[in-house]
């Protein structure tokens, strides 16, 4: 009981196995496969139905709402004792644009041309970039590079802007809301199992683990049938 009191509920005492960031997709529904044929539309409703679910707390006028608008560039630091509650930078989805699922509220996948979200895993304290923007890119991960012609990034050129970070904790950062990247693929080969890796890109990044598909980077496959 004594050793617990020493403990703080705001920082983890041990942050030395966590950083740097892992990544997560979305949708994600049954593993690391999305596959869907364009003519059926129950195939892919599913995968547009949890894409927004999983924006709705991204809504533009929930973000007004609840998160305050930031300075982009350059890292949100809020000092004052660490049990004041934290402000929130707002991520509002209208910044997704084409993959915001406003003006197409299937997301591409009506189109055969998929919008897939990239998030990177919550670390308290944690700077990514070292003072310069984490980016993303992705490639075909096994396979010929022509099975993947073109793919969009938003917001902007595919970056996680400085001033989300960093991250104080779900006691004091309470409506914190993680940035994301949108993956717009425009042009797959069609009735065809492609291999995609996507990547975070920057000082301090790990994308090349073998053992770990998930630290800085994360590989699913596209079926995309006509």
């Amino acid at each position: 009981y004594v050793m617990l009191l020493t403990l703080s509920p705001y920082t983890p005492t041990y942050r030395d196995r966590v950083s740097p960031p892992g990544v997560m997709i979305r949708p994600y529904l049954n593993g690391f496969t999305i596959a869907f044929n364009i003519s059926q539309p129950s195939t892919w409703q599913p995968y547009v139905d949890s894409m927004h679910h999983f924006l709705a707390a991204y809504d533009d006028k929930v973000q007004e709402e609840k998160n305050i608008e930031c300075v982009s560039g350059q890292y949100f630091i809020q000092g004052g004792n660490e049990s004041e509650e934290k402000k929130a930078c707002q991520f509002k989805r209208s910044l997704l644009q084409n993959c915001s699922g406003i003006e197409d509220p299937t997301f591409g996948y009506s189109k055969g041309q998929p919008c897939i979200l990239l998030k990177m895993n919550r670390i308290i304290g944690y700077r990514p970039g070292a003072g310069v923007p984490v980016s993303v890119d992705c490639k075909v991960q096994k396979g010929n590079e022509s099975d993947l012609r073109s793919v969009d990034f938003y917001p902007g050129n595919g970056t996680f802007d400085l001033m989300y970070y960093p991250y104080y904790g779900k006691i004091t950062h309470v409506n914190y809301t993680s940035p994301l990247v949108a993956m717009h693929f425009t042009d797959v080969k069609k009735n065809y199992l492609v291999h995609i890796q996507c990547s975070l890109n920057g000082k301090g990044i790990i994308n090349d683990v073998n053992s770990d598909r998930f630290l800085g980077r994360i590989i699913f496959t596209l079926s995309i049938g006509k």
